[in-house]
């Protein structure tokens, strides 16, 4: 693609475009594995995975040809009907988050809508006399309304206000939520590590704690899986590294593999909240995202994706501690979920490096780079990344530390 085509598409993506998410970096045309081109041809490493999305990567023969071989059969009926690939769909999210005979599983269309499916299903639980919503200071949630309310970013809120009441924000501590929590609070959201929020991971033991405090105290734990699950954090879900049952999670991302789809998974009393017309999707849960995300969930775990993100991720980690780089202060997170502490708010500069370099990662925050790629990564991509990711943090610390310190 010549320059005059690159003013084009710019100049299209500029004039067509809401511009919600500001200038698009690149026209991306091409992916296979863990590399994406774009128009003019160049390959790119994909470290980010479309933000924790594509866990097989692009253009994985199983969610090929599941895309088309359900494309071919049957693609829309709405929820008046029942489907075979919805029907095995929500039996295997069951039996993988562990939630028993008694779990039930409503489907949407993304991250957002599945929070809020799990917002009403606090409020029913609650009713009069829970009128008590909390959630962490740096969590997100969304940005409809009613996850943007759980959502603890005054950036994305405050054009928007007011929120629906009732949501509290505490601290991430044991401590805070010691002294938050009493017989009016309806439910506690978390996500087991905040990657919005540049990969943090809760403080140990917190959800063991979350779990008996909520049920001391008769409220609901509703865990945020949407960037965690699907096996990212090498266990199916981020909870499960503590041995503890939720009484709901939401997902999507890594679960449809780039398709979309979303999900809220009820356990125990908490699945028969939602009863007829209270919540529905025209979309949610149609016969082709389903059968796409039964393939991508099954060759996750027969493929053994769940364990190679586990190693794989311990290896990313280890690789960038031994760039050596100053600007590293600290790597976070686990499995394939993974943040690099930067030493100055200089996280833009080094994705855009890396870009140019020809590795695609995402700025979290100002100081924090996020790496999510897909559950398929081996030793050559990890080579690659280490070399494209050092190069990159060269660049930018040999100008952003002396600024620093002058």
């Amino acid at each position: 693609m010549n320059s005059q085509a690159t003013d084009s598409w710019r100049q299209s993506a500029d004039r067509d475009l809401i511009l919600n998410a500001g200038p698009r970096f690149e026209l991306l045309v091409r992916g296979e594995g863990s590399h994406l081109w774009d128009g003019e041809g160049r390959r790119y490493l994909d470290f980010l995975a479309g933000i924790a999305v594509t866990a097989l990567g692009h253009s994985h023969p199983v969610f090929v040809e599941a895309v088309s071989r359900q494309a071919g059969t049957l693609a829309h009926v709405s929820n008046y009907f029942a489907t075979p690939p919805q029907l095995e769909l929500a039996a295997r999210l069951k039996r993988l988050a562990g939630a028993g005979e008694d779990g039930r599983v409503f489907f949407g269309n993304s991250g957002t809508e599945a929070n809020e499916a799990a917002f009403k299903l606090a409020r029913l639980h609650g009713g009069a006399e829970r009128p008590r919503i909390l959630s962490l200071e740096n969590a997100f949630h969304g940005r409809t309304i009613g996850a943007l309310a759980l959502t603890a970013k005054a950036s994305m809120r405050e054009p928007f206000e007011p929120m629906p009441g009732g949501v509290e924000h505490i601290p991430a501590t044991i401590e805070a939520l010691e002294a938050a929590m009493d017989d009016r609070v309806a439910a506690l959201f978390v996500e087991p590590i905040q990657g919005e929020a540049g990969v943090l991971e809760l403080p140990e033991g917190y959800l063991k704690v979350a779990r008996e405090l909520t049920t001391k105290h008769g409220a609901l734990l509703i865990v945020d899986e949407i960037q965690t699950g699907a096996g990212r954090t090498g266990d199916w879900f981020g909870y499960q590294h503590e041995g503890i049952l939720p009484d709901a999670i939401t997902l999507a991302k890594g679960i449809g593999g780039g398709f979309p789809i979303g999900a809220l998974v009820a356990f125990g009393p908490a699945a028969a909240l939602l009863q007829p017309g209270s919540h529905g999707s025209t979309f949610g849960g149609n016969p082709l995202a389903t059968a796409v995300s039964n393939a991508v969930l099954e060759e996750i775990e027969q493929a053994g994706l769940v364990r190679n993100a586990r190693e794989r991720g311990v290896q990313v980690r280890e690789a960038i501690e031994g760039i050596g780089s100053p600007l590293v202060t600290g790597v976070r997170g686990r499995g394939l979920l993974i943040g690099v502490a930067l030493a100055a708010p200089v996280a833009s500069l080094v994705v855009s490096a890396a870009q140019r370099l020809g590795l695609i990662v995402n700025a979290a925050n100002a100081s924090s780079v996020r790496i999510a790629p897909a559950l398929t990564i081996g030793d050559a991509e990890i080579a690659e990344f280490t070399d494209l990711f050092a190069a990159a943090l060269a660049e930018v610390a040999a100008t952003a530390l002396t600024e620093t310190n002058a």
